[in-house]
């Protein structure tokens, strides 16, 4: 009999963590192994944006906000560039459940998504 309790408990507990919907915000720190030209990077930058449905805008030179509006949902973030890295942080949301550094896995999946994205628009470049 304890052991169906335990199996029972056991089973609610892993139910309910996969249900958990947020997750700590996750900012993404990338150094690249090329020297890319500042040119080379923001037109990688904004052209994964624009692919993924982001409106960016380049606030200053190595500086880049980020807009994402999804089903009422909104994400902004700040993408800051060097010839030799670049991040994406986190600035604000809306209906994505943020609070005490933590935010709705989908918005994680999102950065991870423009992450990948200026990697490969990066690969595809001709290093100068």
């Amino acid at each position: 009999m304890n052991n169906k309790r335990l199996f029972a408990a056991l089973a609610v507990v892993l139910a309910l963590s996969g249900c958990a919907r947020t997750e700590p915000v996750h900012n993404v720190k990338e150094t690249v192994s090329a020297q890319y030209s500042s040119d080379q990077m923001k037109n990688a930058i904004l052209q994964a944006g624009l692919s993924r449905q982001w409106a960016m805008h380049q606030v200053e030179p190595g500086v880049i906000d980020g807009h994402l509006a999804q089903r009422g949902h909104v994400a902004d973030v700040r993408v800051t560039y060097t010839p030799g890295q670049y991040t994406i942080n986190y600035v604000g949301s809306q209906n994505l459940l943020a609070e005490n550094g933590q935010i709705h896995r989908n918005y994680n999946r999102w950065i991870m998504n423009l992450d990948q994205d200026i990697k490969l628009r990066l690969s595809a470049q001709t290093v100068n």
